[in-house]
């Protein structure tokens, strides 16, 4: 999609075309290898498992990698599955994108052991527990250029919770294709039983701020107003930070959504999706050269 005034028409093109010829998303599972570092030291190498959504009328088209959180309590793990996201993984294959979602080494059935831990209340380190999640991700990108459904040249990161986070690091990095990030809710630390006091919150802003200046492609940043793990003020402290060290992108926060609006990317999407279209207008995602069946 290129950065022009008419990128709404074309963008509304491609998806009639698309439903003039009967399209249909088509929802698959992969297992890709993957090998990550241990922390203290070793070789993890296993299978991790990728839920894959496109659209059959369209061929290659630009990638939306989105990236699941962290359950704040130990029984979450396992309940995650299969990580889908069926109606924004749905809405995005509408938009023109093929989806990837991994279920990272750790969690759900994808399982493993948990290398994402970034240390006790005290002393949390992000960077420490978002290098198997960044890895993976390069990881599973360079496996998917090889699909025929994949346009490895152009695509977008989305990540909820602590995948927000690791969407904001992302964006710091030559990933391949990349054109931008969207960060729902992004932070780490939280706990519901202590709500709008995460831990380590100095050491995330110094995180955020470390990520803007090595940022390399612009990030949205979507909070709501009712975000009970991060409270209503940390966001935009993180965000001044982040765009005060160099980081690129906009802050949008919403109205509050339900009792707890760190929910909302998955409970408030009418809120974000006019915000999320206008942000992904305006990045270089070549949408214009993936008409149905190319």
């Amino acid at each position: 999609m290129a950065r022009h005034r008419g990128w709404p028409a074309v963008w509304a093109g491609l998806l009639a075309a698309a439903a003039t010829a009967g399209a249909e998303t088509i929802e698959q599972t992969l297992e890709v290898p993957v090998q990550l570092a241990r922390p203290g030291g070793g070789t993890v190498r296993q299978p991790m498992l990728v839920t894959l959504l496109r659209d059959d009328a369209r061929g290659r088209a630009p990638y939306a990698l989105l990236l699941h959180g962290r359950p704040t309590q130990a029984s979450g793990f396992a309940r995650l599955g299969r990580v889908r996201y069926p109606a924004n993984a749905a809405w995005l294959v509408a938009q023109g994108f093929t989806v990837l979602i991994p279920t990272r080494v750790g969690y759900g059935l994808t399982g493993g052991p948990d290398l994402e831990y970034t240390g006790e209340c005290r002393a949390k380190d992000p960077a420490r527990g978002l290098a198997a999640a960044l890895s993976e991700s390069r990881q599973l990108l360079a496996f998917a250029a090889r699909l025929p459904s994949v346009d490895r040249h152009h695509g977008v990161v989305i990540g909820d919770s602590f995948g927000g986070l690791a969407a904001v690091a992302l964006a710091a990095e030559d990933l391949p294709g990349m054109a931008g990030a969207v960060n729902f809710a992004g932070g780490d630390g939280g706990d519901f039983s202590h709500p709008d006091l995460p831990c380590g919150p100095d050491q995330l802003a110094a995180s955020f701020a470390a990520y803007g200046r090595a940022n390399r492609h612009p990030v949205l940043w979507v909070y709501s107003a009712n975000d009970r793990l991060w409270g209503p003020h940390l966001p935009q402290q993180w965000f001044a930070g982040y765009q005060a060290a160099g980081g690129r992108g906009r802050l949008l926060v919403l109205p509050a959504i339900g009792a707890n609006g760190h929910f909302v990317f998955n409970r408030g999407s009418e809120a974000w999706h006019g915000a999320v279209l206008a942000f992904l207008g305006g990045l270089r995602l070549g949408m214009h050269d993936h008409g149905p069946g190319r």
